[in-house]
C-alpha cells in the first residue's frame, strides 16, 4: 500500500481487533495485517467435516465477550452480532447418572447444589454483584485496582488451588462441577490460583451468560472487523508477516502473536534482556480437538444435557485432577477431561435440517501428534450410548495441527502460554508494562499478555490504550 498509517497492527485475533479499534477511535489512521484470507484468529467457524456442516475451529461458547467490559462499549449488534442463550449454561454428568449444572441465575445453580448451596453463593455472589466494578481490575494487568477492598476480597479465594477451595464443598455434583470449570485453565488443579479461572467463569456465566454466535464465532470477528472498517480503518488480508521489513512504516507497530514469533519477526530489534525474557516464556499444554456432523442430537442418557450450551465430561473432581496431572506430566488420559458443545441444538444455521454439529476437544502434552479420537468417541459413549451410530462426518486436529492452523497455538496451548500465578500478570515478560517491548515503538498485545486467553479483546484493549500513553 502507499497509504502511510499512524499505526500497524499484525493479527486479527480478538486482541488484535480490539487493539485496531481503540487506536481509530482514537483518531490514528491504522492498518490491521492478517496472515490468512479470513480475518478472526481463534474466532473463525469453517465446514470441516462435510457441506452445509458450519464448526467453530477454536473458540465456540463466549463468556467473557458477553461479560468483558470493552466489548460491552461497542455496538456489534449493529454489525450482525447475535447471541444465543441456552437454558442451561453448562451441565457436568457423573457416573451415578446425576447432572450438576450451572444456569444464568446464581440461586437456581445453587438450589440443586444441596448441603453446597450457602458456601456456593457465599464464594460467588460478592463478585456477581460487584461484576461491572470488579472485572476491569480482573481483566488487566499487575495495577493497583480500583477497587482494591472488592478486589482482595476475590483475591483471597482466586489464589487458592481449585482443589483446596473445592473443600468449602461436600457434594460430588458441586466439586464436579467446580473442577470442570478449573480444568479451563488448562493445567494441574493443583496449581495455585486456579481457583481464580473457576471463579472468573462461573461469575460471568451469572452475570452475562456462557453464549455462542448466531452463525458462529466468525461472526463476532466480522463485526469487530466491520466496525473497525466503518470507523476508517483498513484492513489487509493474505499477508502472513514474516519479518519486520514487509511492515510499513509507521509510528507505531502492535503485535497480536505469541512471543516465538514475536522473536522471529523482530527480534533483531530487541535487547538482549528482553530476547532472554521471551524465550524463557512458558507454553503449557496442547489440546486435540474434534468436530462432528451429526445425524441426530446426542443420545445423553440424561435429557437435562439436551438442553445444556457447554457440556464437561470428565466424572468426578479426583478423575479429573487425575487425568490433568498426567497430561501436565507428558502423558495421556484414558478418561480424559472432554468439553463438548452441540450448537445446532440452539442454532439451526449450523447445520443442514435434520442434522447436527458437535465441537468436542481434550488436553494433551504439548506437540502431540497422537490421534484420541477414539478416546474422545469413547468417553462421550459413556454418558451418550448410541453416540458413535450417529457419526456422519468428522474432522481432527492433534497439537501440531493446531500450530500449523494457527503460529500463536504453539505445541497447541490455546491459551498462548501458561496462565499459572507466575505468568498471570507478568505475560510474556516481567516489565513496568507487559505490552511494552524493549523498542519504543513495538507492542505486544496477543494473549500472552494479560489477562491471558479468552475471547475478551482486553489484553488488545489494555495494550492500546498504554501505547497512546506513551507515545500519542
Amino acid at each position: 500500500m502507499d497509504e502511510t498509517f499512524d499505526a500497524v497492527v499484525v493479527g486479527s485475533g480478538p486482541n488484535g481487533l480490539s487493539a485496531a479499534i481503540v487506536l481509530q477511535k482514537h483518531g490514528l489512521n491504522v492498518l490491521l495485517i492478517e496472515g490468512k484470507d479470513t480475518i478472526g484468529g481463534g474466532m473463525r467457524t469453517m465446514e470441516l467435516t462435510l457441506p452445509g456442516f458450519k464448526h467453530d475451529v477454536c473458540s465456540a461458547i463466549h463468556p467473557m465477550a458477553a461479560a468483558g467490559p470493552f466489548f460491552k462499549t461497542l455496538p456489534l449488534d449493529q454489525y450482525g452480532l447475535e447471541f444465543i442463550h441456552p437454558e442451561i449454561l453448562a451441565g457436568h454428568p457423573l457416573p451415578d447418572g446425576t447432572v450438576a449444572t450451572l444456569h444464568r441465575s446464581l440461586f437456581d445453580t445453587a438450589d440443586q447444589l444441596g448441603s453446597d448451596r450457602k458456601a456456593y453463593i457465599d464464594l460467588l455472589q460478592p463478585l456477581i454483584e460487584h461484576w461491572d466494578a470488579l472485572s476491569p481490575d480482573i481483566l488487566s494487568p499487575l495495577k493497583f485496582p480500583d477497587n482494591p477492598i472488592k478486589l482482595g476480597l476475590f483475591g483471597i479465594n482466586a489464589l487458592k488451588p481449585s482443589t483446596l477451595l473445592a473443600k468449602k464443598f461436600k457434594e460430588t455434583g458441586t466439586r464436579a462441577l467446580w473442577a470442570g470449570m478449573a480444568a479451563h485453565g488448562i493445567q494441574p488443579l493443583t496449581n495455585i490460583a486456579t481457583s481464580a479461572i473457576a471463579m472468573v467463569l462461573m461469575a460471568a456465566g451469572h452475570h452475562g451468560g456462557w453464549p455462542m454466535i448466531k452463525g458462529g464465532s466468525q461472526i463476532l470477528a466480522d463485526a469487530l472487523a466491520n466496525y473497525f472498517l466503518a470507523l476508517g480503518g483498513k484492513i489487509e488480508k493474505g499477508k502472513m508477516i514474516s519479518h519486520f521489513g514487509q511492515i510499513p512504516d509507521a509510528k507505531l507497530v502492535m503485535f497480536d502473536v505469541s512471543p516465538k514469533s514475536l522473536l522471529k519477526i523482530a527480534g533483531d530489534k530487541f535487547s538482549k534482556l528482553y530476547r532472554w525474557q521471551l524465550n524463557r516464556f512458558r507454553y503449557g499444554m496442547g489440546v486435540f480437538k474434534m468436530d462432528f456432523a451429526l445425524s441426530q442430537p446426542i443420545p445423553w442418557k440424561s435429557d437435562t444435557l439436551r438442553g445444556a450450551g457447554t457440556v464437561h465430561l470428565g466424572g468426578r473432581l479426583e478423575d479429573i485432577e487425575k487425568s490433568e496431572k498426567l497430561v501436565w506430566e507428558g502423558k495421556y488420559s484414558q478418561d480424559p477431561f472432554v468439553l463438548l458443545s452441540q450448537q445446532s441444538l440452539f442454532d439451526k444455521t449450523r447445520s443442514p435440517e435434520g442434522y447436527h454439529t458437535a465441537w468436542a476437544y481434550c488436553h494433551v502434552p504439548a506437540g502431540s501428534e497422537f490421534d484420541m479420537s477414539a478416546i474422545i468417541e469413547n468417553q462421550i459413549e459413556k454418558y451418550a450410548p448410541g453416540f458413535k451410530e450417529t457419526i456422519i462426518g468428522k474432522h481432527t486436529f492433534n497439537s501440531q495441527e493446531i500450530e500449523k492452523y494457527n503460529p500463536n497455538y504453539i505445541g497447541g496451548d490455546i491459551n498462548s502460554g501458561v496462565q499459572d500465578w507466575s505468568q498471570i500478570f507478568t505475560r510474556p515478560a516481567l516489565r513496568i508494562s507487559p505490552y511494552r517491548t524493549s523498542f519504543k515503538s513495538i507492542y505486544i498485545c496477543s494473549s500472552s499478555t494479560p489477562p491471558g486467553g479468552g475471547v475478551h479483546g482486553m489484553g488488545g484493549y489494555h495494550a492500546a490504550t498504554r501505547a497512546i500513553k506513551d507515545l500519542f
